[in-house]
This record gives C-alpha cells, sequence and structure tokens, in this order.
C-alpha cells in the first residue's frame, strides 16, 4: 500500500528504533536475569527507544501532540493531532529473551486514531493501517480477520493479570467459561501484537482489561481496517478511554461476547 505521508514518517522511525531495540535484545539474552540488573538495563533500552521515535516523529510533525509510555503527555500547538506511542510493548518478553515485543505508533486526530503502526522487529514483520484505505502487513500482503465461523475451531488471546492485579479474578471466570468452548486460548505478552495478529488472522479475537491507551492505539485501528468488530468488553465502554478491549471476526463477535459478558 502506498501510505500517506505521516504513515511513512511512522514506519522509519520504527523501523530506527527498532535497530536501537533489537541491539539492546541481543545484550539482554546474556544478562543474568535479576530485578535490578537486567530490569534497569530494559529500562533504558526503552527510554533510548521512545527518544528515537520523539525525536523523528516531533521534528517531521513538530506542532503535534505527545503521548509516550515512558515521557507523558505533551500538549501540541495543533490540538486536534498527537502522536501516541508504545516504545516496547512486552517489556517482560524483552527483558526474559523472549523474541515477541513490538512498537506500537499511532496518530490520533479530533480523537480518533487515523494512522497505525505496530512493527515486530524481531520478526521483521511491520503491521500497519490508515482510516479508510485498509490493514497490510510488510509491503504488500493486506490483511483480512479469519473466516472461521464456529467457536469449536477458534483461538483467542488474552492477557492474564500480574502481580495481583484486580482483574485477576474476572480473568479467571472468563477463561472457565471460554476454554471448553474454543479450540485454545493464549497468552503471549504483547497487546499491540494480539490485536495484529487478530487483523492477521492467526488468532480469531481477543479481550483483556486494564490497558493503557499506547497499548492499543494502533492495533484497535489495524483490527477495524481488517475487517474485525471492536468494542470494550462492556458494550458501553470505549476501548481507548477504558482500557478493555474484545474484538474478533464478524462471525465470531457475538459469541465470543456473550461468553465474556456473562459476568
Amino acid at each position: 500500500m502506498q501510505g500517506s505521508a505521516n504513515l511513512n514518517i511512522m514506519m522509519k522511525a520504527a523501523r530506527k528504533a527498532a535497530r536501537s531495540l533489537v541491539k539492546d535484545f541481543r545484550e539482554v539474552e546474556n544478562l543474568q536475569v535479576s530485578m535490578k540488573g537486567a530490569g534497569d538495563f530494559v529500562s533504558r533500552a526503552d527510554h533510548a527507544a521512545e527518544e528515537i521515535l520523539r525525536a523523528m516523529l516531533m521534528e517531521a510533525r513538530p506542532s503535534y501532540g505527545w503521548l509516550g509510555e515512558e515521557s507523558g503527555e505533551t500538549p501540541g500547538q495543533d490540538p486536534t493531532r498527537r502522536w501516541i506511542v508504545d516504545p516496547l510493548d512486552g517489556t517482560t518478553n524483552f527483558l526474559h529473551g523472549l523474541p515477541h515485543w513490538a512498537i506500537s505508533i499511532a496518530l490520533e486526530h479530533k480523537g480518533e486514531i487515523v494512522s497505525a503502526v505496530v512493527y515486530d522487529a524481531a520478526k521483521d514483520e511491520m503491521f500497519y493501517a490508515e482510516k479508510g484505505s485498509g490493514a497490510w502487513l510488510n509491503d504488500s500482503k493486506r490483511l483480512r480477520v479469519s473466516g472461521r465461523a464456529r467457536m469449536i475451531e477458534a483461538v483467542f488471546a488474552t492477557g492474564v493479570p500480574f502481580a495481583a492485579k484486580r482483574t485477576l479474578p474476572a480473568t479467571l471466570k472468563d477463561l472457565a467459561r471460554l476454554m471448553p468452548e474454543c479450540a485454545g486460548v493464549r497468552r503471549f505478552g504483547s497487546a499491540a501484537l494480539d490485536l495484529a495478529y487478530v487483523a492477521a488472522g492467526r488468532y480469531d479475537g481477543y479481550w483483556e482489561r486494564e490497558l493503557n491507551i499506547w497499548d492499543i492505539a494502533a492495533g484497535t485501528l489495524i483490527v477495524k481496517e481488517a475487517g474485525g468488530l471492536l468494542q470494550g468488553v462492556r458494550e458501553d465502554q470505549d476501548p481507548l478511554e477504558s482500557g478493555s478491549v474484545l474484538c474478533a471476526n464478524g462471525q465470531l463477535f457475538d459469541p465470543l461476547a456473550r461468553i465474556i459478558r456473562a459476568a
């Protein structure tokens, strides 16, 4: 797909930040995993990647606002547009040497995501979308959600809350209701890639609660542009405001939603 100037800037920035992260990822695999040593190293890698992204994106569009996981929010001269960036989604995977993490960049215009990039640097997979132009993988592959229509054949993804988060009981109840009805549930540790995988038809659906806007802003547009249906876990929730998201292909959205919303 021939993307807009903004999308091309986003993809170029993602690739530059990815080179820094991939270099650090090779080193973190050799570190002794400890909360102090490796954790501090990954934090530095995370911040360095965000600095690269911010420098490139803000140099290209200095009037836009900024919201980054590490640096917080900076209003722009143009109040209608802002970058929403997660420089390293899947930090725990990165810390443990697991090659499943991504850079997520979204452009918001008047409260709506209009351009999105999720870059899996370890696998060199660039998922991207623009409003009204479809969703794509790398140079030319058009993304479509899966065509599966039977729950028993479907594989879903979610995040299992860690460190005694308050949503753990709800998620365990979700799993108890859903797993007997489907072919499996995966927990890979990156919300951005979970959404991208739904768009690519690798997962048939995904749900999770208590996410941050930078985790899902890009992925939500990619799912929609690939033909997926997406709402909050509760129907009255806005995913970007609530951090609660549920999505699937058109055939499986309603049965998945019924199970997850049963509580």
